[in-house]
């Protein structure tokens, strides 16, 4: 037996502030505990506050209300047709029996509040059980004014995803601040963002505070964290976890220039946002080749995986992808800084892009899910070099919709001609040529490539043919509202390398998100959520949202189960008693057979 002096002491203790960190101290305080909240760099919100903000929870209680009623046996059916065996199946089944009860959870006691869409297809729509909206819902809108004082504790959202310096904006906001010369509907509802950011600048805001996406998720479950008292330190990097007799016992933290041990009573839960920015494991783990090409905070190193496996617990395997990829494109500035753009959902699927390898061939349907895309550059890369691939359009393209950092409408671009990230050539044989292809290759697959958008039929890799794709295409576009023409030049180009927004292997854990050894035995008293959770997909992206539904879901899992446990809990797998008492429920009445939003 070790004896420690403690420095501090809490029944749980939070190591991680994005929303699996947030989700399991907010538990673990509501269920009567005293939490710690601790994060290793100057910001709360993690990836969380830089993503899309999606949440998939199947059999959510708004799903039904927008149209979408769905079954278990619906939602698992989807799961086994997408995920398979990726990932355990009493891990896939833990997630779908209590996702929507956390759900309802985080409305009734938290700041908390999604927002189920009413049409977003699952990535994969002709896979059987798939859904066309429901599952995914969104942070309603989020007033960051309410944050007081600690709005500038919240990570701000990517530059590249905000428009005048600071304004956060949705695609439909987009789409308005795109057209407000064309309809008056799109000018009052641009007009109101334009003038609700101005006012929070002249007010000493450095950013708007009109909060959307991951942003706004970030900041509601912030400010339930500030409303609940929990206590929460910010640069306090983990440096070890301590174990005694066999069980976390607490944490050792670099806090001001000093160690400063944490003992735990109940459990220690680990959330640091898993290990895109840990060279030696994307090296160990990652196909080839790869880079620092992430789009998940440079923060997200993986020290909380690395600790955990000194603590005696192990990876998790079976995994069909390490990350959940997205291509990206950088920009390297002339003071040497790096911008990193993730093309997501805006430009790929709409109707005049086309993507080719280094030869100058198409190789995917481009308006496929990011993950997809990346897996066609990998496959195709095993015969022709496609690490990097381009993007390619034309004039009209580029002034209605823009490419990456290159935005639409006339605005100035020329600074990213002059940086290398923008090619420009009069014909796309000199595009060719300037990227060092085959000009003549390429203007060939064009030639094609509008042939197809004519028939509006893409017979080689079907661009435009699902509900998903049409979903991000340009429902104007007729007939297909992903397949368009390159006619006009100058034509464009803009490299993409094989990026990812959070990775998908992490520690292997049991359906109470207890962390397990190499015998599959649970180690008492550490919890992970978040990425540092092995991916109950698999590595496989079924639909959006799939990595925040998880993490909230496994963060409320872990925080009541580490709150209930108490400092002496057993060393094998904990009953249903200890969950929280919604997922108690959703496990005792789910059948196969059972419709649970009607």
């Amino acid at each position: 037996m070790t004896t420690e002096t403690w420095d501090a002491e809490y029944d749980v203790v939070v190591i991680g502030a994005g929303a699996g960190g947030m989700a399991a101290a907010l538990t673990a305080k509501i269920e009567g505990r005293s939490v710690l909240l601790t994060e290793k760099t100057d910001r709360v919100g993690g990836s969380t506050a830089v993503s899309g903000g999606a949440v998939w929870a199947p059999l959510n209680a708004q799903s039904a209300k927008v149209g979408h009623p769905d079954t278990f046996d619906k939602a698992w059916t989807y799961m086994r047709a997408t995920v398979g065996d990726a990932a355990p199946v009493s891990m896939q089944q833990a997630f779908l029996r209590n996702c929507a009860g956390m759900v309802d959870f985080f409305e009734r006691n938290t700041e908390v509040k999604l927002v189920a869409r009413s049409f977003s297809p699952d990535y994969y729509p002709d896979r059987e059980g798939a859904a066309m909206g429901g599952r995914s819902l969104d942070p309603a809108m989020f007033d960051g004014r309410l944050l007081g004082k600690h709005f500038h504790e919240l990570r701000d959202p990517l530059p590249e995803f905000m428009v005048l310096g600071g304004m956060m904006i949705t695609m439909t906001d987009a789409k308005h601040l795109l057209a407000v010369t064309k309809s008056f509907a799109s000018w009052r509802e641009g007009m109101k963002l334009v003038l609700r950011f101005f006012s929070d600048r002249l007010r000493g805001y450095h950013r708007g505070t009109r909060l959307v996406l991951g942003n706004a998720l970030a900041a509601r479950l912030f400010k339930s964290v500030l409303d609940r008292g929990i206590d929460y330190w910010l640069e306090s990097p983990l440096q070890k976890l301590i174990v005694e007799d066999g069980r976390v016992a607490g944490v050792l933290f670099q806090r001001g220039g000093k160690s400063v041990r944490v003992r735990a009573r109940c459990g220690v839960i680990v959330a640091t946002g898993g290990f895109p920015w840990n060279e030696a494991l994307r090296g160990e783990l990652y196909p080839q080749p790869a880079g620092a090409w992430s789009m998940s905070p440079s923060g997200n190193r993986g020290e909380g995986i690395s600790l955990a496996r000194e603590a005696g617990a192990a990876l998790g395997t079976g995994q069909t992808n390490a990350a959940f990829w997205a291509p990206v494109s950088i920009l390297k500035r002339p003071d040497g800084t790096v911008v990193r753009y993730p093309h997501l959902v805006w430009d790929r699927a709409k109707p005049g892009l086309m993507a080719v390898n280094q030869a100058g061939e198409r190789f995917v349907n481009e308006s496929t899910s990011y993950h997809e895309f990346v897996r066609a550059m990998y496959r195709s890369h095993q015969t022709v070099p496609t690490l990097p691939a381009y993007l390619v359009c034309d004039h009209d393209f580029m002034e209605k919709w823009g490419m990456g950092l290159a935005l639409p409408g006339g605005r100035p671009r020329e600074h990213l001609v002059r940086a290398g990230y923008l090619r420009k050539a009069a014909t796309l044989r000199a595009l060719g040529e300037a990227l060092g292809m085959d000009g003549e290759r390429l203007e060939a697959s064009a030639a094609r490539f509008n042939a197809l958008a004519e028939s509006g039929k893409d017979d080689d890799f079907g661009k435009g043919g699902t509900e998903y794709n049409r979903y991000l295409g340009d429902p104007d576009h007729k007939p297909n509202a992903c397949l368009g023409p390159l006619r006009r030049g100058p034509f464009y180009a803009v490299e993409v390398v094989a990026g990812d927004i959070g990775t998908a292997v992490g520690i292997a854990c049991n359906e109470n998100a207890q962390a397990l050894d190499s015998a599959g035995r649970p180690i008492r008293g550490l919890y992970m959520a978040g990425n540092d959770m092995h991916s109950v997909m698999g590595g496989e992206y079924p639909a959006p949202g799939i990595t925040l539904g998880p993490a909230l879901t496994f963060g409320w899992i872990a925080g009541a189960h580490a709150a209930r446990s108490g400092s002496h809990s057993q060393s094998q797998s904990q009953s249903q008693s200890q969950m929280p008492a919604q997922a108690q429920m959703q496990a005792q009445d789910l059948s196969t057979t059972e419709r649970v939003t009607s």
